[in-house]
């Protein structure tokens, strides 16, 4: 049995495989390391989509697709019948949090202000002091699985207040349903995406969603660009009644000239929340675990149905 993987430094991180399992490395989806047939097991290319999607037609025995991603928005719906795709749901827990967390009190404590005016060499005090600050805020987390939770215990030290979202209701738990959102924005000094890119949720963020939120407002996008309306979000932003942080865009990646850029309430960061040095050895724990199950036909984790 075959297993692609996209790192030659995976062979080490996979941890034991199976005697009957050989592993190859297939970094580029345009110079594959032996022949098709035979690979039942493929991890793409970190936030791979377009080419090496069209390299499920090319793989006759394919049975197993493993990203490294927590969002599988670029594959499903794309994996052939009989294939079972499965998403990297909690590998990139920490991380996505630890720059939810930062980027809120980055917005919040003016930091970017006052990075512009150290580089113009600017002791700037009287201009950014004094700062908004996180504690006590009321914070809005929209999407309630594995990095919602990550996110939630983060902000907990700062005694800020929580109220969590997901696509239905989970009363026992204190989740609220998506349908609830209007009456919740008003409420929350800051909102957190972390939901999926779904039929669902593609353009939930607005004219209505952006109305709803409260004067002063923080909105935080860590999940995907097209979850927020950009027109519509640009419109908001320009008059100054909300700020955001965006790690992700729409389009993605964001064009030199967009106005995005320039927005003094705007902090933007090129879809990095998951990119931390500790990622390559969490991901290959679980491609290692995923493989092993496999080969011994036990039952996978993190299979994507109906794009989550």
């Amino acid at each position: 049995m075959k297993v692609w993987i996209p790192h030659q430094a995976g062979r080490t991180l996979l941890g034991e495989v199976p005697p009957e399992v050989t592993v190859e490395v297939a970094e580029d989806v345009s110079r594959l390391p032996s022949d098709a047939a035979g690979v039942r097991f493929w991890v793409p290319p970190f936030l791979a989509g377009g080419d090496a999607t069209a390299l499920l037609r090319e793989l006759p025995d394919l049975a197993v697709v493993q990203l490294l991603s927590a969002g599988a928005d670029a594959w499903a719906g794309r994996v052939p019948q009989g294939v079972t795709l499965c998403d990297a749901r909690g590998v990139h827990d920490p991380s996505t949090a630890e720059w939810v967390v930062a980027a809120i009190l980055s917005q919040l404590r003016g930091f970017p202000a006052l990075a512009r005016a150290q580089a113009r060499r600017d002791w700037a005090y009287d201009e950014v002091a004094p700062t908004d600050e996180l504690t006590g805020k009321r914070v809005l987390i929209v999407g309630a699985g594995s990095i919602g939770t990550a996110v939630r215990d983060r902000l907990a030290p700062f005694e800020v207040s929580f109220t969590l979202v997901a696509r239905t209701a989970r009363p026992e738990q204190g989740v609220h349903g998506v349908e609830e959102l209007p009456g919740l924005l008003p409420e929350a000094d800051v909102v957190v995406l972390l939901v999926p890119l779904t039929e669902h949720t593609r353009g939930l963020v607005d004219e209505k969603f952006l109305a709803a939120m409260r004067d002063g407002a923080l909105l935080v996008n860590a999940a995907r660009g097209p979850v927020a309306r950009t027109q519509a979000l640009v419109a908001e932003l320009r008059t100054g009644r909300i700020s955001a942080a965006l790690d992700v865009t729409d389009p993605e990646p964001l064009p030199a000239d967009h106005e995005l850029w320039t927005m003094p309430n705007v902090l933007l960061t090129p879809h990095v929340a998951g990119s931390v040095r500790g990622l390559l050895p969490r991901a290959y724990r679980l491609v290692g675990d995923q493989v092993r199950r496999f080969a011994a036909g036990g039952p996978l984790i993190n299979t994507v149905v109906d794009g989550y």
